[in-house]
């Protein structure tokens, strides 16, 4: 039985242990072989940049087509899967989350990690755009292979990886303008994003964050909203929601542990949270997963 999704690890096949690798897709095709088929959940960040061809990817359930220029963005903890076609390619960089950190630790500086959580799932470049992505991914390839200190290599990936997180922000900002990051109502919902993140499986009622964060649920509810466009309980639901599509799908786990596991003292107001927020029941989601 699969009691729980089997993550994957960051498993760097570089001649040098780095907390970053680049890589095309076909060789990520000729190096897993059946295994790129699999849905994973990955322990790392991953960025996949389609340069010719077509398919269709899944990130958490969301089917997503993707044509030439389309960037895909997975966080670590995110189930993906790269679909049944194999006439596309493209670049995968993976990386270790803490690796999108700067060196420097001041407010200013840490911008960079909290605009990786801001970018969308799927961006769609233009040809321009495509362009310097490739050029990117393709330098970084030939310097994870550099024969020089690793110390030093790290401080270029790091410095490579900040422009081209930093040029799909502004990108991104360009197309969907966001409030400032440092906003008094941007901070709240920050936290509470955290803290759903960490706690989502113990509450559920929005009290419970508030009381934590020392907000009142008035506030909170006010900067849900403007950063997420829907209330405090239903970015809850949706995240235990998330997680329970992500056990029914990549485990064997009975419903009533997955409901224990989610934080539910019966089954049956686990299936009735589930048919509410889903629309159908975890059984029958469970059954429509299968192929």
């Amino acid at each position: 039985m699969k009691t729980d999704i089997q993550p994957l690890g960051y498993r760097p096949q570089t001649p040098t242990p780095l907390d970053l690798e680049v890589f095309s897709v076909a060789d990520l095709r000729h190096r897993a072989k059946e295994e790129l088929r699999f849905t994973h959940r990955y322990e790392f960040h991953t960025v996949v940049c389609v340069t010719q061809g077509t398919c269709t990817q899944m990130v958490d359930f969301k089917s997503i087509a993707c044509a030439p220029g389309s960037l895909l963005v997975a966080r670590a903890g995110q189930a993906h899967n790269y679909g049944p076609h194999e006439d596309w390619d493209g670049w995968n960089l993976l990386f270790r989350p803490e690796f999108a950190l700067p060196v420097s630790t001041t407010t200013h500086d840490r911008k960079l990690a909290l605009d990786f959580e801001r970018l969308p799932e799927h961006m769609a470049l233009g040809d321009t755009d495509l362009r310097m992505a490739m050029a990117l991914f393709e330098q970084m390839r030939e310097d994870t292979l550099m024969d020089a200190p690793q110390d030093d290599v790290h401080s270029l990936l790091r410095h490579q990886l900040h422009t081209l997180l930093t040029r799909l922000r502004i990108l991104q900002g360009k197309r969907h303008p966001q409030a400032p990051l440092v906003s008094p109502a941007a901070q709240r919902f920050q936290r509470f994003q955290q803290l759903v993140e960490q706690r989502f499986a113990q509450w559920h009622q929005v009290v419970d964050y508030a009381d934590q964060l020392g907000y009142t649920e008035k506030s909170l509810a006010r900067a849900v909203a403007a950063a997420a466009g829907t209330t405090a309980k239903a970015f809850i639901a949706a995240r235990i929601n998330l997680e329970a599509k992500r056990l029914l799908v990549h485990t064997d786990q009975p419903i009533a542990t997955l409901a224990e596991k989610l934080g539910f003292d019966e089954a049956t107001n686990f299936s009735k949270f589930f048919k509410r927020e889903v629309g159908c029941t975890p059984a029958e989601f469970r059954k429509g997963q299968q192929v």
